[in-house]
């Protein structure tokens, strides 16, 4: 699975993510191997934006100070992409690739948007 990488489309953006090593990011994947999966991301604290899963995924939660670009698993059904920090208890889903802060903030535009998941 290490070679499986994650693609979201947002707002006329693609960025690529590595998904993380664990149970939760590998069902994901598998949630998203046969078809995209289209979720809407809600503005949340004006440093993530966080979405609702279609199913729940395995938790190995810790306390994790979130960077730029981190896919987090929160409360096992919902999926967070953080453009700045927080921290809190989290399982890791993924890293986005080569963004940097202000751009991803930018790239994740304000208010809420729409995301396209799949499996590269």
């Amino acid at each position: 699975m290490n070679e499986a990488k994650l693609k979201i489309e947002v707002s006329g953006h693609t960025l690529t993510a590595v998904l993380a090593d664990n149970e939760a990011a590998r069902e994901l994947a598998e949630m998203i191997k046969e078809a995209p999966l289209t979720l809407e991301l809600n503005e949340y604290g004006n440093f993530e934006k966080v979405g609702a899963l279609p199913q729940s995924l395995p938790t190995e939660d810790r306390r994790i100070t979130t960077e730029p670009g981190d896919i987090m698993l929160y409360q096992g059904d919902k999926i967070t992409i953080y453009y700045a920090t927080n921290t809190w208890s989290f399982t890791p889903l993924g890293k986005i690739e080569n963004t940097e802060q202000d751009k991803l903030k930018d790239v994740l535009g304000k208010g809420d948007v729409t995301v396209v998941l799949s499996i590269i």
